[in-house]
Order: C-alpha cells, then structure tokens, then sequence
C-alpha cells in the first residue's frame, strides 16, 4: 500500500488572510485537492491564528472527506478545539507559541508523562494520535510507552542534507522507522519534503503510511496549477 498524501493548506491561508476576505477560498482548495486525489488535509492552526484560524477547523471538519489531520502544541485552547472536531488524527508538536514553523520533534523522556495523559485523552474520543519526533531509534520506545498509534518523523535534515548524499541523508530515518516498526508504531512524515526529494524518502523508508506537505506543494502549484501538481507528487507516492 502506497504512503498517502496529506496537503497542509496553511499557506493557502496565509495568503487570504494577507489580504482580507475570503480569497482563495479555503474550503473550496481543500476540495479540489480532495477532488485531484489528494488523501488527507491537513491544517496547523496556532494560537494567533496567522495563517488557520480555530473557525476555519469547524469549518473544514465539515467539508473535509478524506482524512483530517490538525497538528498542534497541545494546549487547553487546542485540545478543546481537536475535542469539538474529533478529526482522524491529531498530531501533537512542540511548538512554543511564537513558533514559525515546527523546528524540533519532542523530547519524549522529558514529556512522556505529560504526553500519555493527553494521548489517552484523546484516543478515549476516537481520535488517532501521532507524535512528531526526531528520526532517532532511540526515542521509539519513549514514543511507544506513550500509547500514541503513530510518530511522524521530522524530515528538514534529511531535505537539507539530501543533495548531498541521498543515502546519508535517509539513513537515520530508515534506522528510526525500522525501530517504529518494530513496536508497531505507524510512520509518518513532513517538513520540506518536495518534489525533488519525495520520490527517493517514499521508496526507501520501509513501512511509511502517509506524508504532509505543504509550504513546497502550495508554491509548485503557483507555477502548474493544483491539477498537474498533484499528480506529480501522487507519482512520487506510487
């Protein structure tokens, strides 16, 4: 079974809230992508809701047919907004609040205590639970004791250091999913993942369920349309 692709539509938002309105429109984007064969949506909305606001989330919760995926620090402001949605999946991160993207996965043998408690609350209500995390194997069983279903490993080093040298660049992250694997954890990954080195992650990293994109994917499609653009990485995927 091929990894399935989630399309962060963060940016989409970003660029409508640059201006005020409503265009582009939010919800109608995440259907074409739904509707060019995109797998999941995914949205990270944060407590200045610069880019996804919390009324944006109710909104897509009911436009959104494929998986629905809402990562996020878990806050009581965020864990109150996933509790009214109940997507899929939740994907807890440990951004600060003035975050500008995600930059670090968890330091599991310093949350794990606080980290089970909110997955058992969480999946008490239906909801999977990924954790995103370093791609490192010696945090998988810190990952495991937690209770989560899945970890999405944090891909900026491999993106950075790919050009370079693609089988050093996947190496850890082969390593770390073999570990998940090992404890029936699901894989997932994200973080400047793109055209260029998609096709290379996918078709190496043994056992990967699915993959968010979003920053890459949204400016590709500037230059190709949403269409053609989906296709591409839905190829990568195959």
């Amino acid at each position: 079974m091929r990894p399935k692709l989630s399309v962060n539509v963060n940016k989409v938002a970003t660029l409508r809230n640059a201006r005020g309105g409503t265009i582009p429109n939010l919800l109608e984007f995440a259907s074409q992508v739904e509707a060019c064969g995109g797998q999941g949506i995914t949205v990270h909305p944060r407590p200045d809701q610069r880019h996804i606001r919390y009324q944006d989330v109710h909104d897509l919760s009911q436009r959104v047919t494929t998986e629905f995926n809402i990562e996020g620090y878990p806050s009581p402001a965020f864990l109150q907004l996933v509790e009214q949605v109940k997507p899929t999946q939740v994907t807890l991160v440990p951004d600060g609040p003035n975050a500008l993207t995600s930059n670090a996965g968890w330091d599991l043998r310093k949350h794990q205590i606080f980290l089970t408690g909110i997955v058992r609350r969480l999946q008490s209500q239906g909801m999977r639970v990924s954790l995103f995390v370093e791609p490192s194997s010696a945090i998988m069983e810190y990952a495991k004791s937690t209770g989560a279903d899945r970890i999405e490993l944090y891909t900026e080093n491999y993106a950075k250091t790919y050009g370079e040298s693609a089988e050093l660049a996947i190496e850890p992250y082969v390593k770390a999913a073999l570990a998940a694997k090992e404890l029936n954890l699901g894989i997932n990954a994200g973080h400047d993942l793109n055209l260029e080195n998609l096709r290379y992650f996918a078709s190496h990293l043994p056992g990967l369920l699915e993959v968010s994109i979003g920053h890459a994917l949204i400016a590709d499609c500037l230059y190709e349309g949403l269409q053609t653009v989906l296709k591409k990485y839905l190829s990568c995927l195959s």
